[in-house]
């Protein structure tokens, strides 16, 4: 909502100081203009990635126009759920964790937080570690340094569609050129016509260098910079895991492990300490 939003203000702004200072809104309706500059940026686009790096950011592109995946309530969810997972695996140990991790569509503990269950990649990292921690094969460190690596993936892969998208923004201007160039070639072409006509011609080609400029800085761009913003929302569930894991490897008791995994997140998402002493305590009680 706040991406329109954004994109009405730039265009009332823009078209509004246009029309202020006595320009004329149809001088600025250059269909083949805009087709020129869109379909040029659009093939660079299509050359210059490879099938999945164009599919993920097709897929990545709604999240634009949709809230934050996690708020204060879901995370509150997942550190209950690892709280209760960590309970049951403190009192009877990790090898009681087996059924439920093998089969967590059928756990009593994740059925609990579908919320959660519905986050299938986030699901299997929980999955995946708590499996080696109850291989006992691997040491705290070597499960810090897998985790590690496997987030560097990830964060090099949520990159991938905002630098795309950022790629089409750089090369926006350049097309916009390209679009008033060829304006100024179809001008030179009717140098006999009259100066009113002239005029309209040149009028209409500097268009084109306005639109790749607008559509870069006003449109494109801040897409980009959205998209690795979300990109980075989208890690710290990860990184809460992987602290509150870490946490409970290293001796620390489930309700001190939570506590680690609630310091990694963004102030504007994270429970104080209160909410989540609350809500581990609501664990202990039936759904």
């Amino acid at each position: 909502m706040l991406v329109v939003v954004g994109w009405v203000v730039v265009v009332a702004c823009v078209v509004g100081s246009f029309i202020g200072a006595g320009g004329h809104l149809a001088a600025l309706l250059q269909p083949l203009e805009l087709l020129c500059i869109a379909g040029a940026a659009i093939g660079a686009f299509v050359v210059s990635n490879p099938g999945k790096t164009l599919r993920a950011t097709l897929k990545a592109l709604p999240l634009c126009f949709k809230g934050k995946s996690y708020d204060k309530a879901r995370y509150l969810e997942l550190v209950s759920l690892l709280f209760e997972l960590l309970q049951k695996a403190r009192k009877d140990g990790m090898m009681a964790l087996e059924a439920d991790v093998e089969t967590p569509e059928s756990s009593t503990i994740f059925n609990k937080y579908p919320a959660i269950m519905a986050d299938h990649h986030l699901l299997d990292f929980i999955l995946d570690y708590l499996r080696m921690m109850s291989s006992g094969n691997l040491n705290v460190h070597e499960i810090q340094e897998l985790m590690e690596a496997e987030l560097e993936t990830h964060h090099e892969e949520m990159a991938i569609p905002a630098g795309a998208i950022q790629g089409v923004a750089d090369g926006l201007p350049a097309f916009g050129i390209v679009a008033a160039v060829m304006g100024v070639v179809h001008t030179m072409g009717s140098v006999g016509a009259a100066p009113a006509v002239l005029g309209k011609m040149i009028a209409g080609a500097l268009v084109g260098t306005f639109l790749g400029i607008l559509l870069a800085y006003g449109f494109v761009g801040p897409l980009a910079s959205l998209l690795n913003a979300k990109a980075k929302e989208a890690a710290k569930p990860f990184e809460c895991v992987k602290c509150v894991l870490l946490a409970a490897m290293g001796g620390y008791p489930p309700s001190v492990a939570v506590e680690f995994g609630r310091k990694v997140l963004f102030s504007v998402d994270r429970p104080s300490f209160a909410e989540l002493e609350a809500a581990v305590k609501a664990t202990r009680q039936p759904k």
